[in-house]
């Protein structure tokens, strides 16, 4: 029976009475809106709804828009088709054909009814999402699955509703395998209840498990429980979504089954919250980041600190990339525990629904949501180079035709190619430049003259952009004054099975992040500079045709002292590799890549040619080390607010087999067990080899269990995708390894001249009439090193040593200084330097000698001459390295460095 005097929107009810109601009450609380005439029954639910929420505590202020308003239009508030199901559309979710950003207000929990449902009356339900809907509310949370009526009545004012499954996580559930049978049991129970149903956004496995919980059954055992409900979801209902509400103190949960990650977070400091919003980004990776609740206490703060701490709150979570939050709570209305909680007022109206202060500033923050209006917008130029990119260009101007920025223009620089990529450019209205064949880099400087944008940004023809690329990117340089800024880059679903593996094996485009912020390197196929910055480091250098002009040109920007920032929702649509041959020979290039900068850039790298990264690599594809550990900051008891994890730098050895190097040593493996022929007891070699094999075999697979396709698979399918995965792990550092040695970077280069010293310790003394600071002096023998070709690495706070000269991989030199005061500014250098020589170069030798020795003590001739060869070649090899490294050095303090130095001995 319903209520005396309330209009309950029943099914019955016209869509377009509906429309009208809210309209109506749009346009008394929000300003004057040309409605028409209303329908009676439009009549009576405006009548009520305006009895409802217009009161006289803080009258709501008319909402303005400017002729320059620059906030991106709304693509949520009138999706095109209100039954289809939320999907998840890189960084962010759509429904049907348009972006669904989610404004929404979570709703209870509230007593229960006679029939156990924790929520009002339907009348006072219908009276609430009328209300919500009125003032631009697209989505509800609840806490507990709802009655159908509920979900009726949410799609009938176009909410989506997150339906949490709750279950006993305050006890320690898992020390009994029936109550965690039992919470699984009615998991599925609360799906099957309402699965398919329109006004579903997504169903959350849980809520904010309490850390002591976490802490006692250990992380890894809640992950793979949560995925076993996960599971359970998709069982019930597969067009689901899914997600776990996550707080600060369980923040160190790996969840990476998810759809897309929520978190509750309270904080009322707005520098806390954005740079906390980064750090969640980084956790959600790839995947769109909701805040499932914000909010604070009217009761204790007042009321006007409550509209202005959530009106910054919603907006940094918008400008931050996150694809939606809702706020705790709609009302002042709580049951929680049995009881009505009346010391608590976090609701956006009070408990008899008069609205607060807290409802029109939310109200407002959603209208403008993802970013304020602003006039002071730089111009973009939107770089394409290409070569023959004609097969993909129509897809980037396509996703360009859609970027919603108001002043920018595309400019298509065509290297040479022989194909349309010039006539598709010119149709689609870009500026075309057409240049003969020059590579990669040398495109990028030509597009770069031609801008007329302060900030540039490049794009592959191989890529689109998402529609608000340029905003984000704007808003990163407008926040900081950063030199280069970037986002991630993303697969496109649907591009086949091969593509799919491919996003996730090794050697992809990732970004290197310094911290939550700041990048070390974006990849380029998005990435953006200030022209200016970019000029005055000389653009791209040419030497980089095809690859390692991204990684080049950011190096150059952070030694002028210049940052790089990052924005993980820039994000673009980057097309992988289609067939394994593509990706084969990908690597090969970036292979050849990796040679060329650490022939300019040799500092970068170690004595074997990795690059030693500053920060942390993220994207998909990364190589599974095996033992990685990583430890969890709990806190004193388990107390801490922030409960973060932290990896530990993996050792050397569990390192190597993700080296292409790990190939060369498998290959002399392998030639040891071949050698058996001309001495049999090489044959127990056999079983290593075999084990190294089955080693780097296992960690393809495990590396390629963590793969996350972008459309759910199962059975045979699934493992045949893995399996894919797993062999593109395997072949990856093979394609690289060929790049890198077909282009000098081997373990045979030698960076120094071919003149040699007698490989032992000496001392050099300088004599310096005039006095200078010691730290000048060994940066001038470092400068003198490295005109010779050197690679310097310094010391650390631990060492006994100033610097060491790297000759190559087996072996160089290592310089301690010392400086005498002998007055009147007078000074004596002295120079101590010594051969050093790496362990495992030593140890290689050691272990060729004594197969030497055991052949020829078996009589094994061939075998003897064989590893007595391999040993010579080797000692040689070392000794050599030691030797030009210490004549380097000799020479360096030999040349006439200043005039006041002079050679005493």
């Amino acid at each position: 029976m319903l209520h005396p005097g309330v209009v309950w929107l029943t099914p019955r009810t016209t869509d377009e009475a509906v429309r009208q109601a809210r309209l109506a009450f749009a346009a008394d609380s929000l300003g004057p809106v040309d409605l028409g005439p209303l329908t009676p029954s439009a009549a009576r639910a405006r009548d009520r709804l305006d009895q409802m929420m217009n009161t006289e505590l803080h009258p709501t202020e008319p909402a303005s828009r400017t002729a320059k308003d620059t906030t991106p239009v709304d693509a949520s508030a009138s999706p095109a088709r209100p039954d289809a199901r939320p999907r998840i559309d890189g960084k962010f979710l759509r429904v049907g054909d348009r972006r669904f950003w989610v404004k929404g207000a979570t709703y209870g929990t509230f007593a229960p009814d006679d029939e156990g449902h924790n929520f009002p009356p339907p009348p006072r339900v219908e009276e609430d999402f009328a209300a919500m809907a009125a003032q631009g509310f697209n989505s509800v949370r609840v806490y507990t699955p709802p009655p159908v009526w509920l979900l009726d009545a949410a799609h009938r004012h176009g909410l989506k509703v997150m339906v949490g499954l709750p279950w006993e996580q305050h006890i320690a559930f898992l020390d009994d395998s029936d109550r965690a049978r039992a919470i699984e049991s009615r998991v599925r129970e609360g799906v099957g209840a309402c699965r398919g149903h329109p006004a579903i956004l997504c169903f959350a496995i849980g809520n904010e498990i309490p850390a002591a919980i976490c802490r006692w059954h250990g992380a890894r055992r809640i992950e793979r429980f949560l995925h076993r409900l996960f599971d359970a979801v998709k069982d019930e209902d597969p067009g689901a979504l899914v997600t776990y509400v996550n707080f600060p103190s369980t923040e160190y949960l790996r969840l990476p089954f998810l759809d897309f990650v929520t978190f509750n977070v309270y904080l009322e400091k707005r520098e806390k919250l954005a740079a906390y919003l980064a750090r969640l980004q980084n956790i959600a990776g790839d995947r769109p980041l909701v805040m499932a609740e914000i909010g604070l206490d009217s009761q204790r703060n007042g009321l006007d600190a409550q509209a202005a701490t959530l009106d910054w709150q919603v907006r940094t979570i918008f400008e931050a990339g996150c694809s939606g939050a809702y706020v705790f709570a709609w009302t002042d209305e709580w049951w929680r525990g049995g009881h009505d909680i009346p010391d608590w007022d976090f609701g956006l109206v009070t408990r008899d629904r008069r609205p607060k202060p807290a409802l029109a500033s939310v109200a407002r923050a959603f209208r403008e949501i993802p970013f304020r209006p602003r006039t002071d917008l730089p111009r973009f130029t939107v770089i394409i180079c290409t070569y023959n990119g004609a097969r993909t260009l129509r897809d980037a101007f396509a996703g360009l035709a859609k970027v919603d920025y108001p002043d920018f223009e595309v400019v298509l620089v065509d290297d040479g190619s022989t194909d349309d990529s010039a006539a598709i450019a010119a149709a689609h209205g870009a500026r075309v430049i057409s240049t003969e064949n020059r590579g990669l880099s040398s495109a990028r400087n030509t597009g770069m003259d031609a801008a007329t944008g302060e900030l540039i940004v490049y794009l592959d023809d191989d890529a689109w952009p998402d529609p608000l690329w340029l905003r984000y990117l704007a808003e990163t340089f407008l926040e900081g004054d950063h030199a280069c800024a970037g986002g991630p880059n993303l697969s496109p679903p649907g591009t086949g099975e091969i593509a799919d593996c491919v996003d996730n094996a090794p050697g992809g485009p990732v970004h290197v992040l310094i911290d939550d912020k700041r990048a070390e390197h974006v990849p380029g196929c998005n990435m953006a500079f200030r022209k200016s910055r970019l000029q005055a480091i000389g653009g791209f250098d040419p030497q980089f045709r095809a690859a390692g002009d991204d990684v080049d040109v950011c190096w150059r920007l952070i030694e002028r002292g210049w940052t790089i920032g990052f924005s993980p929702a820039a994000l673009v649509w980057h097309h992988r590799r289609k067939t394994i041959g593509a990706y084969w020979r990908q690597q090969r290039g970036y292979g050849k890549a990796e040679a060329l900068l650490e022939r300019k850039w040799p500092e970068k790298y170690n004595a074997v040619g990795h690059v030693a990264w500053g920060g942390r690599l993220y994207g998909k594809g990364l190589t599974r080390v095996f033992g990685r550990m990583s430890r969890i900051y709990h806190g004193a008891w388990g107390s801490a607010s922030f409960q973060a994890r932290y990896d530990t730098p993996p050792s050397l050895l569990r390192v190597l087999p993700t080296m292409p190097e790990w190939y060369l040593i498998l290959a002399f493996i392998g030639v040891l067990v071949s050698l058996s022929v001309l001495w049999p007891r090489l044959l127990w070699v056999a079983p290593v080899f075999g084990s190294a094999l089955a080693l780097t075999l296992a960690q393809a697979a495990l590396s390629a269990a963590q793969a996350r396709f972008s459309t759910p698979v199962k059975g045979w399918r699934k493992l045949r995708l893995r399996g894919v995965t797993a062999w593109l792990h395997f072949i990856q550092p093979v394609a690289r390894l060929w790049g890198r040695i077909r282009h000098g970077l081997h373990a045979g280069r030698l960076r120094l001249p071919m003149r040699m010293a007698f490989p032992i310790a000496r001392t050099v003394t300088l004599w310096r009439e005039r006095w200078t600071m010691p730290e000048d002096m060994i940066r001038e023998l470092s400068h003198e090193l490295r005109k010779q070709g050197a690679v310097i690495v310094s010391g650390g706070d631990y060492d006994r040593w100033d610097f060491a000269v790297r000759a190559g991989v087996l072996g160089g030199a290592q310089v301690l200084m010392t400086v005498e005061e002998h007055g009147s500014g007078k000074q004596l250098f002295r120079f101590m330097v010594w051969p050093k020589y790496s362990w495992e170069a030593i140890a290689t030798v050691v272990v060729l000698g004594a197969l030497a020795a055991g052949a020829i003590f078996d009589r094994a001739v061939g075998a003897y001459l064989v590893f007595t060869a391999l040993t010579a070649v080797f000692a040689f090899r070392l000794l050599q390295e030691g030797s030009v490294a210490l004549a380097a050095v000799e020479r360096a303090l030999s040349e006439p460095m200043d005039a006041d130095f002079k050679e005493r001995s």
